[in-house]
């Protein structure tokens, strides 16, 4: 049964724990202990055999560099960026320009999220600790012809470590600055001929890092919890069958935005990147039931369960993949970085997402390689999201805006590789999806106003339904050349869509509600990836350009009937993003590697007639202003590197290092304007371990930027009658600590 690999596990044995992997056939130091192949194409290859652009992080890499959610991704993986909405818990992923700002929890990413193979297709549902993994893939461009969603900027895929032929176990206890505390472990083995489990966890305490201006208070601490267990059952010598049960809690602080000009409600800005100040009505803590001075806070949890199976069906092999996902969400917010209770928000969210999918595989000829697949998912979301804005629209206006939302997804997708020479490839693929969004029951009530319904005017309380219907098609066709063994050429043209939507905020019009459609995303590129002198040197490479339609967009429309200005998510024409990446690594010595990696991108609306809020607000009437050339906003340059050494010591031992920095360029919003923007910055990392050459055991010492550089993941403002918050998410100060690996 161990002939048959499943699309998320690596060959049996060669990855023993997330912190001690290491090769087979292992006789120097070499400073990537991992043998790393990937599935990104279903099937197990070298990341060099994969036309994609692709980059991939061992499980020991992810320790190593202190990656412990997917948002520390960001700042190993080019042309990446991930940016929690005003501080929040709520991530928008984006892949070379391609996003989604947004802070409601109902709306589709542009970038597909899967854990062993399942999708997570609602953004806050991927916040929980990464733990035991065996690698994480990051795809960038369109994906849709091999996988369950359709995504426009791609996909990020995490692989949990597998259960083992062999008895392993593994501790790693790491303690740092601001009293943080981590711990992850696993045990593995077989418990008959025919069944293997892995049972992991994971914990985090501690690491409060901010202050409040007014009371001294420290927030921040974590308190993290995680279990995952892996049952793996050869139910015949052709069938086998993965059970996947897990869960999480979550009880840590949120993080205190920085008011980082004066605000005309009263206070100065905070002069210190690590001071904040939060606070909330009466009223409004009465309203939610906790007490003016709360700090901001998460207490949320779920649990999932999955069932995979894999059959060698003669010339095929059959996979199926059915799961139930579900998050309970509490989360306290405050985004105005006051005392008064100006934007405070409190979300109370139920998701459960159940899926079903069904793929098959095979090779004709030696000559077609093909996959097809269905994918059904049914999502139901549940949530109450309130806001506190007492002081700044005055008493009565503790708001409370609830809704619902059902997506059905149905699709059928089909990928070939077909070998014209033993140099020339064609690739092609297809997919068709259909999705039914239904929002229900969704109003706006403040609490001074009994039963008055702010999102369409009615007394009665009378709520607003919506629906969403669309049908797509989608696909790719490409060629890759292989002129030699260790070069591969590559072009292709993609098609990725992402579904339409809602803007689920609090509103005093329903034209808010009004639905906005898909959109559509064509991306030509080509790359190149290869290999000199024995692996010594190997350097990838890829430029693109990508064709946008109905590209989504936070704005605003004017109401004429009502005068209003109203905000709501909105399709943008045409736009157009353009960039290229390269990635080197060199290894002149066993001992010692160095990587390094550019990316580069632009973007700009291409032809968006837009409302001009301020002028509108100003006249009393509708209007416009052409946004053909603006800039999409966000970072142009990207810059990652890293030095990595391994050296052996008296034949027993070994001692590393590792270095590793990045830059990303300064963020532009101008949606927002000059005011909000986010400055440029450079991160540094640096690591020292020890311990025998078996790897046993293992002691590091580690620092997170070092030089203490002060940065920002995104500003912001709260606008109101009574002023402006002009706020920011600030970044980690330096954090240093240690950390003990222990396997068996």
């Amino acid at each position: 049964m161990k002939n048959l690999m499943s699309c998320t596990a690596l060959a049996s044995g060669l990855f023993y724990s997330s912190a001690f992997a290491q090769t087979e056939t292992q006789t120097t130091l070499p400073v990537t202990r991992d043998v790393i192949t990937v599935t990104a194409l279903r099937r197990v290859q070298s990341p060099q055999d994969v036309s994609v652009a692709l980059s991939v992080l061992s499980g020991a890499e992810l320790i190593d560099l202190g990656v412990d959610t997917l948002n520390g991704l960001e700042n190993f993986t080019p042309n990446l960026e991930i940016e929690s909405q005003f501080g929040g818990g709520q991530p928008s992923y984006s892949i070379r320009g391609v996003g989604f700002r947004d802070y409601a929890t109902l709306n589709a990413p542009t970038v597909g999220i899967y854990v062993d193979d399942v999708a997570f297709p609602v953004p806050v549902m991927t916040q929980g600790v990464l733990f035991d993994v065996e690698r994480v893939e990051i795809l960038r461009g369109p994906q849709g012809t091999l996988y369950g969603r359709n995504t426009t900027g791609g996909a990020i895929k995490v692989i949990s470590a597998r259960p083992t032929d062999e008895f392993h176990a593994g501790l790693v206890v790491e303690g740092g600055r601001f009293g943080r505390v981590d711990t992850e472990g696993f045990v593995s083995g077989p418990v008959s001929e025919t069944v293997r489990i892995r049972l992991s966890g994971a914990s985090a305490h501690g690491g409060g890092w901010q202050t409040n201006r007014e009371t001294g208070e420290e927030i921040g601490d974590a308190e993290k919890y995680a279990l995952r267990g892996l049952i793996e059952v050869d139910l015949s010598e052709n069938i086998e069958a993965l059970i996947n049960l897990h869960g999480f809690m979550d009880d840590s602080d949120g993080l205190g935005l920085q008011l980082f000009n004066p605000s005309v409600f009263g206070p100065a800005a905070h002069t210190d990147r690590r001071e904040t100040s939060f606070g909330s009505s009466d009223e409004f803590a009465t309203l939610v039931g906790f007490d003016a001075w709360q700090h901001p806070f998460r207490n949320n949890e779920g649990w999932g369960a999955s069932l995979t199976l894999n059959a060698a069906l003669g010339d095929v092999d059959l996979t199926y993949i059915g799961s139930f996902e579900t998050l309970n969400r509490k989360e306290f917010n405050d985004w105005d970085a006051l005392t008064i209770g100006a934007a405070g928000v409190f979300f109370q969210s139920s998701v459960e997402v159940t899926s079903h999918e069904l793929r098959i595989s095979g090779e004709t000829a030696n000559q077609i390689r093909w996959v097809g697949g269905f994918y059904y998912s049914d999502e139901d979301l549940n949530e109450i999201y309130q806001s506190d804005f007492v002081a700044s629209f005055g008493p009565g206006f503790a708001v409370t805006t609830p809704y619902k939302q059902d997506v059905r997804t149905l699709a059928a997708y089909l990928h070939t590789d077909f070998d014209i020479t033993d140099r020339v490839t064609l690739v092609a693929g297809v997919r068709y999806e259909d999705e039914e969004r239904r929002l229900r029951d969704l109003g706006t009530f403040a609490t001074g106003f009994d039963t008055l319904n702010f999102a369409n005017g009615t007394v009665d309380g009378t709520l607003e339904n919506r629906d969403l219907n669309s049908d797509n098609v989608s696909g790719k066709i490409g060629v890759n050349i292989k002129p030699a063994k260790d070069i591969l050429l590559y072009a292709s043209y993609s098609r990725g869509i992402k579904s339409g939507g809602f803007t689920a905020y609090n509103t005093l019009n329903p034209r808010a509600v009004d639905p906005f459609t898909p959109e559509k995303l064509n991306a030509y590129e080509a790359g190149f990836k290869t290999q000199f002198a024995d692996g010594v040197v190997t350097m990838n490479g890829a430029v693109y350009y990508y064709d946008y339609k109905d590209q989504q967009v936070q704005s605003a429309i004017f109401d004429a009937g009502t005068g209003a200005i109203v905000g709501r998510i909105v399709n943008a024409p045409e736009s157009e993003i353009y960039g290229a990446e390269l990635e080197l690594t060199y290894r002149p010595a066993p001992w010692l590697t160095i990587g390094q990696s550019l990316g580069y991108k632009s973007g700009e609306f291409q032809s968006f007639t837009d409302l001009d809020t301020a002028a509108t607000a100003a006249a009393s009437t509708e209007i416009l202003i052409d946004r053909a050339g603006q800039d999409l906003g966000f970072p142009n340059l990207g810059y990652k590197g890293f030095v990595a050494a391994q050296i052996p010591v008296a034949q027993t031992w070994r001692l590393g290092g590792r270095v590793d920095y990045s830059y990303r360029d300064e963020l532009a919003l101008p949606l927002l304007g000059s005011d909000y923007l986010v400055d440029d910055y450079w991160l540094t990392n640096a690591q020292l371990t020890f311990g025998p050459q078996n790897d046993r055991w293992e002691i590091a010492l580690w620092g997170r930027n070092i030089f203490n550089t002060d940065f920002d993941e995104t500003r912001n403002f709260f606008i109101a009658p009574g002023g402006v918050a002009d706020v920011a998410a600030p970044g980690q100060p330096a954090i240093y600590g240690a950390r003990l690996s222990i396997r068996h």
